[in-house]
């Protein structure tokens, strides 16, 4: 056997047994178990547990009581106690430690029916050979929890003191004691000690992190699910299929934010908490938590792409893929706001380097992260992708055997299956599977959790994700879901497994405070436009207003040309017969602007028309027709659906509020520090109606779909041997920012 020897006795025990050995109880349990091995203690009363390799499985010395070890044991002189002071005989436990204790000894004067728990009682006493006087006997309160016999009656061995047995025991501190030594003396501990409390998940605190080992790592995605990644780096090649394979360490953590954080609030009650900006621009107080991996060193990140087949007439996806060994690091943040406990937005930080140099930032308000856009179609599944924060998962829903639940806002099931030995230490193990992949057809979700009670995080974690648009998937589901499935998954198929695993834990001092107030919490007046700003222009108009001054050739301008050019009479004609332009962009050419405008008629037929636009004098401009062309799929004409929106110039200048949205100007940014657009800067808009849009009719998924409005604007440039891309997209209905991203690649 190996000589490391371990204990299952809780760190009080092991205090009150140096107490009773008139030794030291400060220091660790390793300090303590020491400690009293040195001084002659026996293992069997230590509960030493050792590896046997033989049977690869953990074993203690007092496992298997003989009779004649019993017979011993009765023979053997009675226990000589040292009873000191309560404060003696109540050592004081760390709040982790105090959590896993089988004895409460969290305050000085516990009550009898607290100090052990029902099953302690099921041990095998160990008998005594003088029988209990009835002025001397005690009866334990305690009564099993699966047995109806009476609790067993303690011995009334005495020893010489000035004070009686009796008098003594009625301390609570000197009972714990006494049933300790009754319970190690029988074996009982090793069967105490491996029976699990049910708890409730701990709630978060200010300054919580946790370390965690991530292995056996994998992702698959072919087709449109390899957008996932390639939105985020910047590549000429056609590909069709990405395969990764990952290790390495990973952080999770709770900013503790300082007095800084709350220099516009009346005092530092909500301490912890940080600044963050919302979607309109403004300041709210939020939780803030970051989740950080790391994926350097040999063999911990690989990545291979396969491209399409450049033979001609052909579309499928080559079997040979390019690509090898590299590494990466990505950082998610997330603001939770204090008052609503909502999510006020989520930033995505990475670098990677595979045949080039990749940097960049994504940042989305409301729903997003690692998964993108993927979050809206099934809410909730990125927590995959960090360890499971078990308040918000769980809830206050009681943790134990077969307990079942479901994450509402999440749209996890779970169940608790039961216990399992990580290590040397019992967790409860849960399963959970995702609800909406699984209703939806879309293929099926799962992850297996373990959890000690201790931790606001899953101790471990082990991930399983296969999501297609197969029609395998979509065999056993009714008419509507296998519609959803068309409608919403992209084509393709999506692959991913790993494992997390805790290495550190520390516990923060203060618990999150959510649900409550603070001041200075902008209002609903600050956030939305005035009424009078918005434009009613799907009533009659033909497109979005914009009578920028930031722009040199603004649409309003920029429209007249469409009936000037005699090369595009089906836009004409759908414009002059209560047609609109449904989405228009610009892009800055030197001193003059080409407009790309999609226009759609009565009748639903639906084209383009690019043209270039140049001068100064509005009423006199050089209009230069470019192209033109038609959709083949029919988009539809529905001008009541066109909600109200705010003009183009008033998104812009909203924009440009350095006050409101910091992150947007800059040198690396689309507006300049002074309130300007950069040269490379575009703006655009977009208008979405129900019905049907490139072969897809929304309203089949749902009759209460409404019209939508964003605005869109981007910038390219190079800059310092870095070629850099910065989009953001915005609700045109409100002046929400939905989301921004910045990549950089050399």
């Amino acid at each position: 056997m190996a000589d490391a020897a371990t204990t299952t006795l809780t760190v009080a025990k092991l205090k009150a047994l140096c107490v009773l050995n008139d030794l030291s109880a400060s220091g660790k349990k390793a300090e303590l178990l020491q400690r009293l091995l040195d001084a002659g203690v026996d293992k069997e009363t230590l509960g030493v547990e050792v590896f046997d390799e033989d049977t690869a499985t953990f074993h203690t010395t007092s496992d298997d009581l003989s009779e004649k070890d019993v017979a011993s044991a009765e023979d053997s002189e009675p226990v000589m106690m040292s009873l000191e002071d309560d404060e003696t005989l109540t050592p004081s436990v760390s709040n982790e430690d105090s959590k896993s204790e089988d004895i409460d000894v969290s305050s000085s004067e516990p009550k009898a029916e607290e100090i052990l728990d029902a099953e302690i009682l099921d041990a095998d006493l160990i008998e005594t050979v003088e029988a209990p006087s009835p002025e001397d006997e005690v009866d334990s309160k305690d009564e099993p929890a699966s047995k109806e016999e009476p609790a067993p009656k303690l011995s009334s061995s005495r020893t010489e003191s000035p004070t009686t047995l009796v008098e003594m025991l009625k301390k609570p501190q000197v009972a714990a004691v006494l049933l300790s030594v009754l319970i190690l003396g029988a074996g009982g501990w090793y069967y105490l000690n491996n029976q699990l409390e049910p708890f409730t998940a701990d709630s978060l605190r200010y300054g919580d992190e946790m370390r965690y080992a991530i292995t056996d790592g994998s992702f698959m995605a072919s087709e449109e699910f390899v957008e996932l990644i390639t939105d985020r780096i910047e590549t000429e090649d056609d590909i069709c299929k990405i395969r990764m394979m990952f290790e390495g360490s990973g952080e999770a953590k709770i900013t503790d934010g300082g007095a800084l954080e709350l220099t516009n609030q009346g005092s530092n009650d909500r301490l912890g908490a940080v600044r963050a900006k919302g979607g309109q621009g403004m300041d709210w107080l939020a939780v803030e938590s970051t989740n950080s991996m790391d994926f350097n060193g040999p063999g911990k990140f690989e990545i291979f792409r396969h491209v399409r087949s450049s033979i001609p007439g052909s579309d499928s996806c080559s079997s040979t893929s390019l690509g090898g060994e590299g590494n990466g690091m990505l950082t998610v943040t997330q603001w939770t706001e204090l008052r609503e406990e909502v999510s006020l937005g989520t930033q995505l930080d990475f670098s990677m380097s595979l045949d080039g140099e990749y940097q960049g930032t994504a940042v989305s308000y409301g729903i997003g992260g690692l998964l993108g856009s993927f979050d809206i179609v099934s809410p909730g599944l990125g927590v995959i992708l960090q360890p499971v924060e078990l308040s918000t998962f769980f809830g206050n829903e009681y943790i134990t055997k077969d307990a079942i639940g479901i994450s509402s806002d999440k749209g996890w099931e779970w169940r608790v299956i039961g216990t399992e030995k990580i290590g040397s230490t019992n967790m409860w193990k849960v399963t959970a599977s995702h609800k909406d992949i699984r209703d939806l057809c879309l293929g099926y979700a799962t992850m297996n959790l373990w959890l000690d009670g201790v931790s606001p995080w899953a101790v471990k974690q082990s991930v399983d994700v296969s999501i297609s648009s197969s029609e395998a998937n979509q065999d056993s589901c009714s008419g509507w879901e296998s519609l959803g499935s068309d409608y919403i998954l992209p084509e393709g198929e999506l692959e991913l497994h790993h494992t997390f695993e805790r290495t550190y834990l520390q516990r923060g001092v203060k618990a999150l405070e959510l649900g409550r107030s603070y001041d200075n919490r902008p209002q609903a007046n600050e956030l939305n436009p005035n009424d009078a700003d918005m434009v009613d222009w799907g009533v009659d108009g033909t497109h979005m207003p914009d009578n920028s001054t930031h722009r040199s050739h603004p649409l309003d301008d920029a429209i007249q040309c469409v009936s000037k050019m005699g090369e595009v009479p089906a836009a004409n004609s759908a414009l002059d017969n209560d047609g609109y332009i449904w989405r228009a962009i610009d892009q800055p050419n030197g001193t003059a602007t080409e407009w790309n405008l999609s226009w759609v008629a009565t009748d639903n037929t639906a084209g383009w028309v690019l043209f270039s636009v140049e001068g100064e004098d509005p009423q006199n401009l050089n209009c230069e027709y470019i192209d033109k062309g038609v959709f083949d799929d029919s988009i539809t004409h529905n001008r009541d659906s066109i909600p109200e929106v705010l003009p183009l110039e008033a998104l812009e200048l909203r924009l440009m509020n350095q006050q409101r949205f910091p992150s947007l100007q800059g040198t690396e940014a689309l507006f300049t520090t002074d309130g300007a657009l950069h040269d490379e800067t575009r703006m655009g808009y977009l208008v979405v109606v129900p019905g049907t849009v490139f072969g897809i009719d929304i309203t089949q998924l749902s009759k209460d779909v409404k019209g939508a409005s964003t605005v869109d604007v981007q910038r390219n440039w190079d800059s310092d041997g870095w070629s850099n891309q910065f989009s953001l997209v915005a609700d045109a209905s409100d002046g929400r920012v939905v989301g921004w991203t910045h990549l950089k690649s050399v």
